[in-house]
């Protein structure tokens, strides 16, 4: 045991314990301590030995390197600072981000260095942080100590309440975005390399990959598909025991595996899916705290995410309802069935060349795939008729676009659908039906139905007529530019038919 003298400098009392997976650091580390007059030095190589290490003995200084296999700087720091806060602990790293830095600066580093040191940087920074701790008596340590704690509390609060705000701010996303989001929200809480949402589908007893986002995905990192298939045998046993899995290099992983998942539920009670966050770096290794969030994240996630598998089901559902509707419309009239998907076709493409949102293409999507449902109300002797129609039949055909909107009427989700079902047949110059609707009046979406609808029209041979050749049925649409039609959708869609047209270059 070292005894200290008055020629003998007080450092030699001070404990310091160096944690660097590299030997070579660690020994400059050691002996530069040891020239400052440092001699009660310990080194371990992970931050699993330092953790073990420091729960038996104290140490006055903790100098950590940041990446390490198993356990990381940060979660070695996150662990040091819950035995005792009052450790002053130096982040080392070959690797500075400005987020590195504010991280390790919030789970309470005193300060950050960054490979390659200067040896004289780093002693002045022991000799700074031993010198300030050597001040602090031990009442001023426990209440230095029962500060980190009410800031761990702080900080612990803090983060529900940024789940619960990032969660309301995305309250009015669409359904893949919000997964999207939740799995991005719980790699930023976990430092986590890789989320994913999967769906339970208990039909085919089986997962649905629903979200996958990663974080600084390393080069020989699985894909989504094979980490999915690795961590599949763990979802089941996630969902058999009804509980969360917080694993770190056990079970069926890799020794460098890490893996949280959460099972997300209806109601609170039924289990329809799984967010799990993994990490196969070798450098992370999730915490209970990292679990807590997490779980924290995925109750407040389920009701919206719950929402939007009700929402995608009973759309499904009504769906399957129209497409019986369609189904029978098509099997008395052969035309309206390939109508409709050309006309569905060649309305996406313009609407993509016009830039309208992933909304307005979905809402025209459906819109055009439906808007004929109307004619199941026609009778066959009209619908069918092989010959032009009389004035009174025409007239019972243009019901069509209204009887499509009443059809409609009684689902609230297809509000704007239902507009343009009923709208599809104006004109820019006020001449069509069923309202006599001019110019912008007509939703935007029907007039691109419109243009797509009427050259489909023209080119589709009917009982009465033949079709006519694509160029003439051009120049028709061109003629009818600010007359019947919208001149810039009319340009929209001659631009996206031309493009559609030409070769492909692969």
């Amino acid at each position: 045991m070292t005894v200290a003298t008055e020629e003998q400098p007080v450092g030699d009392l001070k404990s310091i314990l160096v944690v660097d997976d590299d030997e070579a650091t660690r020994g400059v580390i050691i002996d530069a301590l040891r020239e400052s007059c440092y001699f009660n030095t310990r080194e371990v190589e992970n931050g699993q030995q330092a953790l073990s290490l420091l729960k038996t003995a104290s140490f006055d200084l903790v100098i950590s390197d940041l990446k390490m296999p198993g356990m990381s700087g940060l979660d070695l720091l996150t662990r040091i600072k819950h035995l005792d806060s009052s450790t002053p602990v130096i982040i080392i790293t070959g690797y500075p981000t400005i987020d590195l830095t504010v991280s390790a600066m919030k789970e309470g580093a005193v300060d950050f260095l960054t490979k390659p040191f200067k040896i004289d940087d780093l002693i002045f920074k022991v000799n700074l942080y031993l010198q300030e701790r050597s001040l602090l008596s031990e009442e001023d340590r426990d209440e230095r100590g029962t500060r980190w704690k009410l800031g761990e509390k702080i900080r612990e609060l803090s983060t529900i309440r940024l789940i619960g705000e990032r969660i309301e701010q995305r309250r009015g996303l669409a359904g893949d975005d919000m997964f999207d989001e939740i799995v991005k929200l719980s790699l930023a809480l976990t430092r986590g390399e890789t989320g994913l949402i999967v769906l339970v589908d208990e039909t085919n007893k089986c997962f649905l990959n629903k979200s996958i986002c990663h974080n600084n995905q390393r080069a020989d990192a699985d894909s989504g598909d094979m980490l999915e298939a690795r961590l599949t045998p763990l979802f089941r046993e996630t969902v058999l025991s009804r509980a969360p899995l917080l694993i770190n290099g056990d079970h069926s992983l890799r020794a460098d595996d890490s893996l949280i998942a959460v099972p997300l539920t209806i109601r609170g009670s039924k289990i329809f899916g799984i967010l799990a966050i993994f990490s196969g770096d070798g450098t992370t290794i999730f915490t209970r705290k990292d679990l807590t969030h997490v779980q924290n994240l995925a109750e407040r996630a389920s009701l919206y995410l719950e929402n939007t598998i009700l929402y995608e089901s009973l759309f499904g559902s009504i769906m399957n309802t129209f497409e019986s509707l369609i189904h029978s419309i098509h099997a008395r009239d052969n035309y309206t069935e390939r109508h409709s998907r050309s006309v569905t076709h060649l309305s996406l493409l313009t609407a993509k060349t016009m830039g309208c949102s992933d909304y307005e293409i979905e809402s025209l999507r459906i819109s055009a795939h439906l808007h004929d449902i109307g004619k199941i109300a026609v009778p066959d002797h009209i619908l069918l008729k092989p010959a032009p129609l009389s004035d009174d039949e025409y007239r019972i055909i243009q019901t069509h676009a209204e009887a499509g909107e009443d059809i409609l009427k009684s689902i609230a989700l297809f509000d704007r659908e239902r507009s343009i079902v009923r709208h599809h047949h104006e004109r820019w110059d006020g001449r069509g039906y069923p309202d006599g609707l001019t110019r912008n009046k007509i939703p935007l979406l029907a007039r691109i139905l419109s243009v797509a609808d009427t050259f489909d029209a023209m080119t589709s041979d009917r009982p009465y007529r033949k079709a006519l050749p694509p160029a003439v049925a051009v120049d028709e649409i061109r003629d009818n530019r600010w007359k019947q039609l919208d001149g810039d959708v009319v340009d929209a869609f001659l631009s996206a038919l031309d493009e559609a047209r030409q070769p492909s270059k692969h």
